[in-house]
């Protein structure tokens, strides 16, 4: 029993999560109760398997998340996020877009996936695409006469696109993590060089398989509302007139809505991909221009920089508690030998790498359900990760894979956190079948989307290898 302490400690965190406790202080106390109950058996004598001495690295971890270049794009991607929200440019975007595609069949629910798709590579937060594509379109689209289900499963499946369309929170924190993994897993097979995994290659790995899920949000829309056209009506031409009439030309209001976002968007990614600045730099580049542009559309106030500030602290700290509990939960894993114990499970698994591969990710997408992306990159990643790598997996195509896999849980009823939070804004009139129904097939594109990955891995390494 005492060699499996590993997975013990593994299975009751994930307990002790799903019953609401917080996250860090999760990590951090179960970790250190097993640490003083390793060290408890050593002294009375029982074989625990239990190698004290990895604690005295803990120090040094701490010191090095806290220094962590990497990881200062946090708060800056977040503080960037948060004030393109505030300053309102996705209800900016949304009437120009439905201005642009109204008059169309299904032309509401293209120009919300594509708003979706600016707005995920604004924020990089899922949950906050989400609920403000709920609260600015949905009442629009079930106005127009969209069936419920099209329009919740589309604002759903949009929201979620935060999660791998850079730059994501959630590629910054997996490619710290990624890269200590990769590094570990160099140690192991007894080779080291300087190469790691960056934030950058996962970001340029990430922009083909983003990009082919829009078009495919896109089309699934167009072939809906050629099949069933009441699903997905087009605007009256009356109405759009008057509208725009209101709104003033649409020339303007494009110009207003959608250029400066999209210059800022561009600025950030291209200077990552261009090779000018680092993810950390280009972060710094965006919250400026965020800035910038709030002020820009005159809603930039003291209280409204004071919620900006106060979000971007709780997000901050809450990544960098968890980061450090996370790092207790790592040491005390592999001073019970769960490293090994994994690694020995992974390699004794039918269909080697494959096989480990599969298992890997259905686990994933199974904790999906109950842990967001934060929990799992810290807590699952750092365990399956070196394993995996070693086994001879491509970083860049294994982190892509594990987002868009989080990206498809997230979808997945009944426990999808998307479903949750637009069921928290949706009208009363919209019942909860509606939305279930509305994102099954946006998960089988996804499903479909790892599928093709599975298969063709060059659609994520392909382009990092041309860049460099």
């Amino acid at each position: 029993m005492l060699e499996f302490m590993p997975l013990v400690l593994f299975a009751l965190i994930c307990a002790v999560l799903m019953l609401g406790f917080p996250v860090a202080l999760t990590l951090a106390g179960t970790s250190l109760a097993f640490a003083g109950l390793g060290m408890g058996l050593e002294s009375l004598g029982i074989a625990a398997n239990f190698d004290a001495s990895f604690l005295s690295a803990l120090p040094n971890r701490l010191y090095g998340i806290m220094t962590n270049q990497t990881l200062l794009a946090v708060p800056l991607f977040v503080l960037m996020g948060v004030l393109l929200e505030k300053s309102k440019v996705a209800e900016t975007l949304l009437d120009a877009m439905a201005l642009l595609f109204g008059s169309l069949r299904g032309g509401l629910g293209i120009s919300v996936t594509l708003v979706g798709m600016l707005l995920a590579a604004s924020t990089g937060i899922v949950g906050a695409t989400v609920v403000t594509m709920g609260l600015l379109s949905l009442p629009t689209m079930l106005k127009r006469g969209y069936s419920p289900s099209l329009a919740t499963g589309t604002i759903c499946a949009t929201g979620t696109l935060g999660q791998i369309i850079p730059p994501s929170i959630a590629l910054v924190l997996l490619g710290d993590v990624l890269s200590s993994a990769y590094q570990q897993a160099q140690l192991t097979m007894g080779i080291w060089s300087p190469k790691t995994v960056s934030v950058g290659d996962l970001f340029i790995g990430a922009l083909v398989p983003g990009l082919i899920l829009v078009v495919l949000y896109i089309a699934y829309v167009a072939f809906i509302a050629w099949l069933k056209p009441e699903s997905a009506p087009p605007a009256d031409r009356q109405e759009l007139m008057a509208e725009l009439n209101h709104q003033g030309s649409l020339f303007s209001l494009l110009l207003k809505g959608l250029v400066p976002p999209l210059v800022l968007i561009v600025t950030v990614l291209g200077s990552i991909l261009g090779g000018f600045a680092t993810p950390t730099e280009a972060s710094a580049v965006g919250a400026f221009g965020a800035l910038v542009l709030a002020l820009a559309y005159r809603k930039l106030d003291f209280a409204t920089l004071r919620d900006v500030v106060r979000s971007t602290t709780h997000v901050t700290t809450m990544v960098f508690l968890i980061l450090i509990g996370a790092a207790l939960f790592s040491l005390v894993f592999r001073a019970y030998g769960g490293e090994q114990l994994v690694k020995e499970l992974f390699v004794n698994m039918p269909g080697g790498v494959v096989g480990a591969t599969i298992i890997v990710m259905l686990v994933i997408f199974l904790l999906g359900f109950i842990l967001d992306f934060i929990e799992i990159t810290f807590v699952v990643v750092p365990i399956v990760g070196p394993v995996l790598l070693a086994m001879g997996l491509d970083p860049i195509w294994l982190g892509i894979m594990i987002a868009i896999n989080l990206q498809t849980s997230f979808l997945t009823p009944p426990f999808g956190f998307a479903l949750f939070y637009l069921r928290g804004v949706a009208p009363e009139s919209v019942p909860t079948t509606a939305i279930y129904r509305g994102v099954i097939p946006f998960i089988v594109l996804q499903l479909c989307m790892l599928m093709a990955l599975a298969f063709v891995p060059e659609l994520a390494t392909w382009l990092p290898a041309q860049f460099k």
